[in-house]
C-alpha cells in the first residue's frame, strides 16, 4: 500500500509539471489515479501500454482565434477551445462551454471526467470538451450568433458525426445549438447528427433538456435503494437553478420529495414548504426567459433568502444535489451536512465537492454519488439522440425516458460492483472510477498504440 502511494504520487508529479497551473485537471485526475491505481498495477497490458500516462493527456488540442463584431460594429476577439481527449469507445463527445472562466485547464479537467462518465453510460462515446471566454449574458441575440458563426468557422474543421459531435453546457442553449448547427451546415453542406441538444424541430430528442436533472434523481434512487429507503419524503437542498437545478427539482417533486433549497451566483432561497409545480413554473421563467436573479423567488413568494450564501449551512437537509459547478462545496460545507445527518449527497454539476470534501462524506461513510456517474443522464440522451438522428426516426417521451431509468440504473450497478468495500458501505467514487476506467483502458490496449 505505501509503494502504491509512493508511486501515484510520483506520478502526480510528474504530471503536474507537465500541466503547470492546472490545478483543477490535477485535482481530477488524481481522484481517479487513486481509484484505479491498485486495478491499473495488477494487470499487466496496462503497465505495458502505459494507459495511465496515455489517458490523461488528450489526444488533440485545439486552440483558435474567434474574431467577431457586435452590434455598434466593434470587433472583438474571444479565444475558442476544443479538447479531444479520448476516442477509445466512440467519437469524441462533450458539450461546449461559453462562460468567462473559460480555459484550457477547465476544459481539460471536464474532458478528463467526460471519458470516464461516458464509458460508464455502456454507449459508444469517447471523451470530449470545448468552449469559449465569450460571455453570452448581454448579447443580444444577432451578436450571439455572429460569435458562433466565427466560432464555427474553426472548429467545424476539426467535428463530425463520427468524429466529434459536441452538445451545449453552461452559456451553450438550444439558441446557441442552433446558430452553431446552421453554420455547420452551411459550412459541410450537409444535415447530419453532429450536434446534440437540438431543438425538437430538426433532430432533437424529447427529454434532452430534462436528462440530467432528471437522471440524477434517478441515480439517488437507486444509491437510496441500497439503505431500503426512497426520495419520497426526504427533504431535499439543490444548489444552482438553471437546466440541472430545475430539473432535479421537477423530479424530486414527482416522486415525493421535498426541494426546499435553490441558488444561483449571488445568494441561496430558503422554501421551508417546498417548491411546488407552480413555484417551479415561475423559477423556470425567470432563469429561461427572464435571465434574472434567484432572489426574485424570494420577493414573489415571501422566503428567506441568503446573499452570497451557499445551501449548505442553512438546515438539516437529507439528501444535497450540488447542480451549479466545480468546487462549490467545500470540507466545511461536507461537515455540516454530515452533522446535519445527511444521508445522500449526488453531484448534478461537474466535481462540484472539493477532494476534502469528499473524503469528510466517505469517512462518515454516508452515500456520495460523484458527477461523473450521478450526471450522466445527459450525455445518455445525447447518444440516444444521436441513434435517433441515425436511423432518421424520433422516439416517444415514453421509450427516451424508460432508456434513460435503465442507463442510470446500470451506471449505479456498476459502481457497486467495483465500490462494494465489505459491509453495507458503497464507494461510489471508486466503483464509478475503475468501472469507467477498465472499459476506456481495455479499449486501448486492443487497439494498441495509436
Amino acid at each position: 500500500m505505501q509503494s502504491n502511494i509512493a508511486e501515484i504520487n510520483e506520478f502526480m508529479r510528474g504530471l503536474i509539471a507537465h500541466n503547470p497551473h492546472e490545478t483543477t485537471f490535477h485535482q481530477a485526475v488524481e481522484e481517479v489515479v487513486r481509484s484505479v491505481y491498485p486495478v491499473y498495477i495488477q494487470t499487466p497490458e496496462f503497465k505495458k501500454y502505459n494507459i495511465l500516462e496515455r489517458v490523461t493527456e488528450p489526444k488533440r488540442t485545439l486552440l483558435f482565434q474567434v474574431p467577431w463584431m457586435d452590434d455598434s460594429g466593434h470587433i472583438h476577439v474571444n479565444r475558442g477551445f476544443r479538447v479531444q481527449f479520448n476516442d477509445a469507445i466512440g467519437p469524441f463527445k462533450g458539450g461546449l462551454r461559453f462562460h468567462p472562466s473559460v480555459s484550457l485547464d477547465i476544459l481539460k479537467f471536464l474532458g478528463f471526467e467526460q471519458i470516464f462518465k461516458n464509458a460508464l453510460t455502456g454507449l459508444a462515446m469517447g471523451g470530449g470538451k470545448g468552449g469559449s471566454d465569450f460571455d453570452p449574458k448581454g448579447k443580444s441575440n444577432e451578436e450571439v450568433m455572429r460569435f458562433c458563426q466565427a466560432f464555427m468557422g474553426e472548429l467545424s474543421r476539426h467535428i463530425g458525426e463520427h468524429t466529434d459531435v459536441p452538445a451545449g453546457d453552461i452559456g451553450v442553449g438550444r439558441r446557441e445549438i442552433g446558430f452553431l448547427f446552421g453554420m455547420y451546415k452551411k459550412l459541410r453542406n450537409e444535415f447530419t447528427g453532429v450536434f446534440t441538444g437540438k431543438g425538437l424541430e430538426w433532430g432533437g430528442s424529447l427529454l434532452r433538456l430534462e436528462a440530467t436533472g432528471y437522471g440524477l434523481v434517478y441515480f439517488v434512487q437507486e444509491m437510496l435503494k441500497t439503505k431500503s429507503s426512497g426520495i419520497a419524503g426526504k427533504t431535499v437542498a439543490i444548489s444552482g437553478s438553471g437546466n440541472v437545478a430545475q430539473y432535479a427539482t421537477e423530479k424530486t417533486i414527482e416522486l415525493g420529495g421535498k426541494v426546499v433549497t435553490l441558488s444561483d451566483s449571488d445568494g441561496t432561497i430558503y422554501d421551508p414548504e417546498g417548491f411546488t409545480a407552480e413555484k417551479l413554473r415561475f423559477v423556470k421563467e425567470l432563469k429561461n426567459e427572464r435571465r434574472g436573479r434567484i432572489k426574485e423567488y424570494a420577493e414573489q413568494f415571501g422566503v428567506a433568502y441568503h446573499e452570497g450564501k451557499r445551501p449548505w449551512k442553512l438546515v438539516r437537509f437529507d439528501v444535497a444535489l450540488p447542480c451549479a459547478t466545480e468546487n462549490e462545496l467545500d470540507e466545511e460545507d461536507a461537515r455540516a451536512l454530515v452533522e446535519g445527518g445527511i444521508e445522500c449527497v449526488a453531484e448534478g454539476a461537474n466535481m462540484p465537492s472539493t477532494a476534502s470534501a469528499v473524503r469528510v462524506f466517505q469517512e462518515a461513510k454516508i452515500l456520495y454519488g460523484p458527477g461523473k456517474a450521478a450526471n450522466a443522464g445527459g450525455v445518455a440522451v445525447s447518444w440516444l439522440e444521436m441513434a435517433q438522428n441515425s436511423s432518421m426516426l424520433q422516439w416517444d417521451q415514453e421509450r427516451v425516458d424508460s432508456e434513460l431509468q435503465r442507463i442510470m440504473k446500470n451506471i449505479h450497478a456498476q459502481c457497486v460492483t467495483y465500490g462494494a468495500k465489505g459491509g453495507d458501505f458503497i464507494n461510489h467514487k471508486d466503483g464509478a472510477n475503475i468501472a469507467g476506467f477498465l472499459k476506456v483502458a481495455r479499449a486501448m490496449v486492443d487497439q494498441g498504440v495509436v
